[in-house]
């Protein structure tokens, strides 16, 4: 049967250059990067050589990059600590986050007692920036978490934009980008943001290992403790070969970043023609032009297709989503749709479609084919 895996904002499958740096490393370079000895020396220059690498994409400092699980800790890392350790007083978010950020915000609003305001959400799910300033003109200490690439309809927040706004009102900015990191450029010697976040298995790089850049000075403290690893801000020995098997994988990103963009805008540029020929009435929710390899689509079927869609799409061998992975086997409605849809619009299919430099017009033919026989 035909395999198709239409669902990379979800996960990625790992490029072979990372497979086989991540064995180079595990057999070469296993000594704790902590110890003193030789091979602890070579597993730290391993470290030290994957946090210089990534902080060159990023054009920032290498001292700037911390190492982590991925980015649920890191958004929780941010969160709690702006809240306990810089005294914030009021988070400034969306609706439509990521639920590392939805939930860690309604954790400290429950333990703290802190203010929280959320930012109006536009049909097409973009961010109401008037709103936004509005909400700033109230003199409070305060961090905004916006994320820089929604995870359901790839709608883009301009970060610059934002970072100029909580610059001006001398607030703390955090974005999760995991979603764009490794997908687009980001200079933050230019976009003033406090923190982002990254997680390797967005971009073609292992599970349960991202970073965190932390601009310099801003008082972040520890959300774990024990040694001193990460600067004294992330104890643990770290995971060197998860480490540079992501940084493998972030520079082949970037190295062939323009062309695999317009590889994929193309693929998706072909599906939503190949929709509006043959499953007429389709909708995008969002825009068109929004993130190039993401897409979410309203179908034109009856509300007891809802429940059977994507078992009867992976039973033809075609991995999509519904939304969100960490919620997909949820038959609630998406908390970032609630937003947008209506409560009409809300019962019927939707599907997350998203896709990487593998996917095939061959792929797209079979989804379609697969959807007008359902």
């Amino acid at each position: 049967m035909k395999k198709v895996y239409l669902d990379n904002a979800s996960t990625t499958a790992m490029r072979p250059e990372v497979i086989q740096e991540m064995i180079k490393v595990m057999t070469e370079d296993y000594g704790n990067p902590s110890s003193t000895h030789s091979f602890g020396r070579n597993g730290k220059t391993v470290l030290e050589l994957s946090r210089k690498s990534i902080a060159k994409h990023l054009n920032c400092s290498a001292q700037e990059i911390i190492f982590t699980s991925g980015g649920t800790e890191a958004d929780n890392w941010i969160l709690r600590s702006a809240v306990e350790d810089l005294k914030v007083e009021r988070i400034i978010t969306t609706k439509i986050e990521h639920h590392a950020v939805l939930h860690t915000v309604m954790a400290l609003q429950s333990d703290y007692n802190i203010q929280v305001d959320y930012v109006t959400v536009n049909p097409d799910g973009s961010i109401d920036l008037t709103h936004l300033s509005n909400l700033l003109s109230e003199e409070k200490k305060t961090i905004v978490s916006l994320m820089h690439v929604n995870n359901e309809t790839g709608t883009i927040l301009d970060l610059d934009r934002v970072g100029i706004i909580c610059k001006q009102y001398g607030v703390l900015f955090h974005s999760d980008t995991v979603q764009s990191i490794g997908k687009t450029e980001i200079d933050l010697q230019k976009t003033p943001v406090d923190f982002i976040i990254a997680s390797a298995h967005k971009f073609h790089g292992p599970k349960g290992v991202g970073f965190v850049f932390v601009r310099k000075n801003s008082g972040l403290q520890p959300l774990i403790f024990g040694g001193e690893q990460e600067k004294g801000l992330r104890a643990g020995t770290e995971a060197v070969h998860q480490i540079a098997g992501m940084t493998k994988a972030l520079s082949l990103s970037y190295e062939n970043l323009d062309q695999e963009r317009k590889y994929i805008t193309d693929i998706k540029m072909y599906l939503i023609e190949q929709l509006e020929m043959h499953i007429p009435g389709f909708r995008i929710n969002g825009k068109k032009d929004d993130f190039y390899n993401i897409i979410n689509i309203i179908l034109p079927f009856s509300e007891d297709k809802t429940s059977m869609l994507l078992f009867s799409l992976d039973m033809k061998g075609i991995a999509v989503s519904r939304g969100s992975a960490c919620q997909s086997g949820s038959i609630r409605p998406s908390h970032v749709l609630k937003e947008m849809l209506s409560e009409t619009d809300l019962k019927l299919p939707n599907l997350r479609i998203s896709f990487s430099h593998y996917n095939t017009k061959e792929d797209i033919d079979w989804l379609v084919q697969s959807l007008k026989t359902l």
